[in-house]
């Protein structure tokens, strides 16, 4: 009987230092769509037995989505994060035309977005769009089922694409350019004028001005700072999935994210993106977790190949990604050089070789 006995307290020993010695995971996701809560439930217990800890989870703007949604995640043992993005926000009746932002030729994004049809960005000079974002994310803060609410899309648009993206568009971004440079909106010109006394629209080349960069750095950096205003006065987290860096995220959209007051940051460290392996998103982790403002948790977003198989030969690289042979590395890169734990873009990418790797891989012990 002692010999059983001990052979139990063995067993429950072990399981929980596995449990103990598994990393924080969250992933990204969406919806719900058509799904009936059944569905949804059994989703998101597939996720949590998987090892998934938290959900950031975009659902629109309707904060009876965020509740339904939010019971069921919260049912199911995980934490709860509304991703919603920031300034990109489409056409609609409560956001006045006036209020996007305008690039260097004088063009809105409303009206000409850069890039694709949905970078229709706001300009965060403008105190309707304070209100309007103040409103959004106050209003789903509220919610009892929220743990925190995840910022995204929080910037402007990238003036400099990152280097995997220039063949996708037909681009070489070795500088700024006028229509990807924004917001030479009057308020923007005029306030940074009567700051600096320098009229950027009559400078022959605005990218060399390195006052006019950080006067826009620190335009997202107030908005960001009063949004953490409005969270906190819920009793509510707030978090942001921003650009690697900060190095790249300052040069490529604007962000200067080691100055906001997050309670977290999740840096999408897509390897692929910028031509680099797997070991990259280790350099730039230990870059970020030295510039968290206040040594917040860093969380190392990872992008997953959905097809593996077809990754040689597939063309854009927006389905490129961590191979499975390759995930184990990533996380291992993040969490050597200080990540908290990591996030997965997205769940519905990962094949069952990609799991399986995963599974092996969170639950090591990074702490030596």
């Amino acid at each position: 009987m002692n010999r059983i006995l001990i052979l139990m307290a063995v067993i429950f020993s072990l399981a929980a230092c596995t449990e103990k010695n598994k990393i924080p995971v969250y992933a990204w996701m969406g919806g719900p769509g058509n799904a009936t809560d059944k569905e949804l439930a059994a989703e998101f217990a597939d996720l949590k037995k998987k090892g998934i800890d938290g959900l950031m989870y975009n659902g629109g703007h309707d904060p009876e989505t965020y509740k339904r949604v939010g019971k069921l995640i919260k049912k199911a043992g995980m934490e709860f994060h509304t991703w919603i993005p920031t300034m990109v926000q489409g056409k609609t009746p409560k956001i006045k035309e006036e209020w996007y932002a305008v690039n260097g030729l004088g063009e809105s994004a409303l009206e000409k977005p850069a890039y694709v049809p949905h970078y229709t960005f706001l300009c965060p000079s403008k105190e309707g769009v304070y209100d309007f974002l103040s409103n959004l994310y106050g209003s789903i803060a509220e919610l009892d089922e929220v743990d925190g609410v995840h910022l995204d899309y929080i910037r402007f648009p990238d003036v400099i694409l990152a280097r995997g993206l220039w063949d996708k568009y037909g681009l070489v971004m070795d500088r700024e350019h006028p229509q990807f440079d924004y917001c030479y909106c009057d308020d923007c010109t005029s306030d940074f004028k009567t700051k600096s006394g320098i009229d950027i629209k009559e400078v022959e080349d605005p990218s060399q001005v390195e006052e006019w960069k950080q006067f826009r750095y620190d335009l997202i950096t107030t908005m960001v700072n009063r949004l953490s205003d409005v969270a906190h006065s819920k009793n509510k987290n707030i978090n942001a999935a921003v650009f690697p860096g900060p190095t790249i995220s300052k040069k490529l959209v604007r962000q200067d994210w080691g100055k906001w007051n997050l309670d977290a940051v999740y840096p999408m460290n897509y390897n692929d993106f910028y031509l680099k392996g797997p070991e990259w998103v280790g350099e730039m982790t230990k870059e970020e977790v030295a510039a968290a403002k206040n040594g917040v948790p860093v969380y190392s977003g990872l992008f997953i190949c959905p097809n593996p198989e077809k990754k040689g030969s597939e063309k854009d690289p927006e389905n490129h990604g961590l191979l499975p042979e390759e995930i184990g590395d990533a996380i291992r890169a993040s969490m050597n050089n200080g990540a908290k734990g990591i996030c997965l873009f997205t769940p519905g990418r990962m094949t069952q070789a990609h799991w399986e790797a995963f599974e092996e891989a969170i639950y090591k012990d990074y702490s030596e």
